[in-house]
């Protein structure tokens, strides 16, 4: 995250200089505005830099030189291409497809290459939100040997079931009701599990069902609420996030290996200690004399 922002003094840890990309659903969440401003990035960005991390939050892409404001996503960036986006045929449809691609392009190039230059990721996912790119950058990271920090929370809709009481005397209603639930899907997740295909993409051992903002608000200074926190006083998180990423900048974590049925090392785990008094490895001479 490239702006400045108040953080407790940054502590001497394993996480220092390290580089985290921030993933997940920004197209189709109930608001861009909300999610850019006060979302769960600004804070867990927060958090990270505390501890000496460089942040990426494609929400605040940082300059490439040479080309300025290359790949940024304001709120409205995706509106302006959606409306030119067609199915017709021909020559003006082709262009306007086309156009559409490569105005998009700039924004997927950039954020793929804030995965490639991460040493590993945080991806919110949500099973009640739609969204492409951030399986593409987990499935990137992944590929890349590196490892990704999952959140996936319980899922449920307390107006829906007031909607249903609401309706108990009313047929007509509930049929809409009912109707409307199996356009949408309306699919409730109470226990947070996970897509399935990412278990063993992710492996068991990186997936959290909250963040675990709460004990961490005064020392912060996250006086706001927004709408994680009255989900996780709901559902406390099981496995909160936070306190994971804390640990983990003390010592590294480690893997279950299911053949010796027991903990190992995971080597995924790879932080570049960049502080080290060892004399630097030797460079490579000019092959030209």
């Amino acid at each position: 995250m490239f702006r400045a922002m108040a953080a407790p003094r940054q502590k001497e840890g394993l996480l220092r200089g390290a580089r985290v990309y921030l993933s997940g659903p920004m197209d189709f969440v109930a608001s861009r505005t909300a999610e850019k401003q006060s979302g769960w990035r600004n804070r867990v960005g927060e958090f990270l830099q505390a501890m000496g991390v460089t942040v990426f939050d494609p929400w605040f892409k940082p300059d490439v030189h040479g080309l300025h404001e290359y790949g940024r996503e304001d709120v409205k960036g995706g509106e302006r291409i959606k409306k030119r986006w067609t199915y017709a045929g021909g020559k003006p449809g082709a262009q306007a497809r086309s156009w559409c691609a490569k105005r998009f392009w700039e924004t997927l190039h950039i954020d793929l290459r804030m995965v490639d230059t991460s040493d590993f990721s945080i991806s919110y996912c949500p099973t009640n939100i739609y969204s492409v790119g951030t399986p593409h950058e987990i499935i990137t990271a992944t590929l890349q040997h590196k490892p990704v920090l999952f959140v996936s929370p319980p899922i449920v809709f307390p107006t829906l079931h007031e909607l249903r009481a609401h309706l108990a005397d009313d047929p007509a209603g509930r049929e809409l009701l009912e109707r409307l639930e199996r356009e949408i899907p309306i699919k409730e997740n109470a226990r947070g599990v996970p897509s399935l295909w990412y278990i063993p993409l992710v492996g068991g051992e990186n997936f959290f069902d909250g963040f675990g903002f709460g004990p961490y608000r005064k020392r912060f200074g996250w006086r706001q609420d927004i709408p994680i926190d009255g989900h996780e006083k709901r559902f406390p998180p099981q496995r909160p996030l936070l306190p994971f990423v804390e640990k983990l900048n003390e010592r590294l974590p480690k893997k279950w290996d299911s053949k010796l049925d027991r903990f190992v090392p995971d080597d995924d785990w790879l932080l570049w200690d960049f502080h080290s008094k060892n004399l630097p490895g030797k460079r490579v001479e000019s092959v030209r004399k």
